[in-house]
């Protein structure tokens, strides 16, 4: 017999098929049903395994999931059918489709009417395993040929110090100038020609805003360029910039930039660029240093070069012909006219017009692709950033974009891990520690801001969410029910109206149903284009949140000489102001041998039989409280105010 099929060889064996399927993906090969086919060698090696050591059975009788997976996910690692599994659902009284997701918990319930138990294991999906996709493959007999790619370059640094202006001088056009307040807001992706070879940059902001966003380009860069005006030396994002670019082991180039101004002091730049471990290569170190005017062009030639020298010692490959096409998501939005748009790096096979690929929890087939200057092309290989339409919807910047099978596995895939995150996302809202319910009963009277957020792009939606949560206040906090890409729309506007929230729309437009909705609602639209002023406007209403803060002002004293009760008015003090000033409705301390006895309100204030606002110091007058008429020759009225004092964030 050339070949066997598995429920033939478990009744050969005496065994069930889902043992039998168990020890075979045990022996790491990939056979999900009783039906799959197993060729003579493979099935010997199986038979001979289980005569020699019955202990392979049990031992395989346990199933690793995740903290969720779908009924077929189940029905998969069991070697059951999912109509199995639904059945058994049912009798636990719970209806689920094919593609629903359940818990880890019970799925074990489910695997022990098959005799299996479940070990929950990390979720596949994690970061660590994104990251795996992407680093060079094992050669094989199926692996594609490694080709030379261009260099991806992270231009890094403080704001203001020249990182658009020098990519600006490179790629011969003008960016800055689109930028609102003159500062990058989302990353771009572009690639440059010089002298027959390629070079690819991504554009990190430099606002302290988009920290998120630099880390994210420098995970994915071969080179970090890091710019820093010879006038202004090392600042704060300066260091941010610098650990970005070594904790994702990449090598540093310093561009010292500005040379060309007055007070631009480069010994000064390297002193203090040495304190973090940069040492000049003319200094004995090995940091290559170029020193750079991004406005008039020089020393951007010697820049590339160098680039180009780095790169050709890290000697940079990439797999171009694989069929297993991989790349990260730069940057993401919803273009009104053309749907959702991804900026792709292309980092590993050949990304082609018509590809089905998934990217995080969006899926689809490749309609049309551009590149950096916005011409239309059919192919991207290796290093190249790509515009790409055709998904599902907005993947999340730093996803992983992926080819597949066909279209169908594309949406199994992002299904799978839409219902991963929903698991998630119920088991964030339903699980509760001891320290978390402490936690909420000690924070009982802290407020919050309700914020629904709407921005361009992924990148900036990222980098203004993170900017909005560091705003922290013991009293006060920001609660973003909602953030996404695209205009303000009437769900936005409802959202916020239920949540008593308010909306925050970053470089997006507001439709005139929506502005009219809000304004129904009584719900508050507040748009920007400056990062800054966004959150001056947030610290400002979270300031209004706050509970009001009094500072005690003193304005005089009197001292009780006789008393006299007058009908129908009660006790009146009669008394001598000592100091400053006594005034009618305002506060009162009543100190009798240095103890209080009473604190309220002045009530009554007379001159003579007048009644009057106010008594300055050396005059008589007699005074009254509504609550308090124990008043005693020799008593000290101490009379103050309260200010509400202003409380910023």
């Amino acid at each position: 017999m050339s070949e066997v099929k598995v429920y033939e060889l478990a009744k050969d064996l005496g065994i069930t098929n889902s043992d039998l399927l168990a020890v075979l993906r045990d022996l790491g090969m990939s056979v999900t049903s009783g039906s799959s086919v197993l060729d003579a060698s493979t099935a010997d090696t199986v038979r001979e395994m289980i005569s020699q050591d019955k202990g392979v059975i049990s031992a395989a009788k346990t199933i690793e999931v995740p903290q969720a997976l779908s009924v077929r996910e189940l029905a998969e690692a069991l070697g059951v059918q999912s109509a199995d599994v639904q059945k058994r659902l049912v009798e636990m009284g719970i209806l689920a489709s094919v593609n629903q997701a359940i818990g880890a918990d019970v799925a074990g319930k489910v695997a022990e009417k098959w005799g299996y138990s479940v070990k929950v294991v990390a979720k596949k999906e994690a970061r660590e395993a994104k990251a795996a996709k992407l680093a060079p493959q094992p050669k094989s007999k199926h692996a594609g040929k490694l080709m030379p790619r261009p260099p991806v370059i992270t231009v890094m640094g403080h704001v203001d110090h020249g990182k658009t202006t020098l990519l600006d001088t490179i790629r011969r056009t003008n960016v800055t100038e689109q930028e609102f307040g003159g500062i990058t807001q989302h990353i771009g992706a572009y690639q440059v020609d010089w002298k027959g070879k390629k070079i690819t940059f991504l554009d990190t902001p430099g606002h302290a805003a988009f920290t998120a966003m630099r880390a994210r380009g420098a995970s994915i860069t071969d080179i970090a360029v890091l710019v820093v005006a010879a006038d202004d030396a090392v600042m704060p994002q300066t260091v941010e910039a610098i650990n970005h670019a070594r904790a994702a082991n990449v090598p540093i180039i310093i561009a010292i930039n500005k040379i060309d101004k007055p007070g631009a002091n480069v010994e000064r730049t390297q002193q203090q660029l040495m304190e973090h471990g940069l040492m000049a290569e003319e200094w004995g170190g090995d940091t290559i240093m170029v020193k750079t005017a991004a406005k008039t062009g020089e020393g951007v030639d010697e820049l590339l070069e160098m680039i180009l020298l780095v790169a050709e010692m890290a000697d940079l490959h990439a797999e171009v012909s694989t069929s297993k096409v991989a790349g990260s998501v730069v940057e993401a939005q919803v273009d009104p006219r053309r749907g959702p748009v991804a900026t792709v790096l292309v980092q590993r096979g050949t990304l082609k017009i018509g590809a089905p690929i998934v990217a995080g929890e969006a899926h689809g087939k490749i309609k049309a692709m551009y590149n950096d200057k916005g011409e239309r092309i059919t192919k991207a290989t290796p290093s190249t950033p790509v515009e790409i339409l055709g998904l599902s919807t907005a993947p999340q910047a730093g996803d992983i974009l992926e080819s597949a099978k066909d279209e169908r596995e594309a949406r199994n895939i992002a299904d799978k891990r839409a219902a991963e995150a929903r698991q998630e996302r119920m088991e964030v809202n339903t699980k509760i520690t001891l320290e978390d319910l402490y936690k909420q009963i000690r924070e009982g009277n802290v407020k919050k801001l309700g914020i629904v957020l709407k921005a361009d792009v992924q990148g900036s939606e990222e980098a203004v969410r993170q900017s909005l949560l560091k705003i922290e206040h013991e009293e006060v906090k920001v609660d973003i029910i909602h953030s996404s890409v695209g205009n303000v729309n009437e769900s936005d506007i409802l959202l916020a109206s239920a949540s008593n929230a308010i909306v925050i729309g970053f470089n997006v437009k507001v439709d005139p149903q929506s502005a009219k909705m809000a304004e129904a609602e009584h719900v508050e639209i507040r748009t920007y284009n400056v990062i800054y002023e966004l959150t001056k406007d947030v610290r400002g209403a979270m300031a209004g949140l706050l509970e009001p803060v009094y500072e005690e002002q003193k304005l005089g004293e009197a001292e009780v000489r006789a008393t006299f009760r007058i009908p129908n008015h009660g006790l009146v003090a009669g008394c001598y102001v000592t100091e400053g000033r006594v005034v009618r409705n305002e506060l009162v301390r009543v100190h009798r041998d240095s103890q209080v006895v009473y604190e309220g309100k002045l009530d009554s204030l007379r001159h003579i039989k007048d009644e009057v606002k106010e008594m300055a110091q050396g005059y008589e007058c007699g005074i009254r409280t509504d609550a308090f008429s124990d008043y005693q020759v020799g008593d000290i009225i101490e009379v103050y105010t309260k200010k509400q004092i202003a409380r910023a964030i």
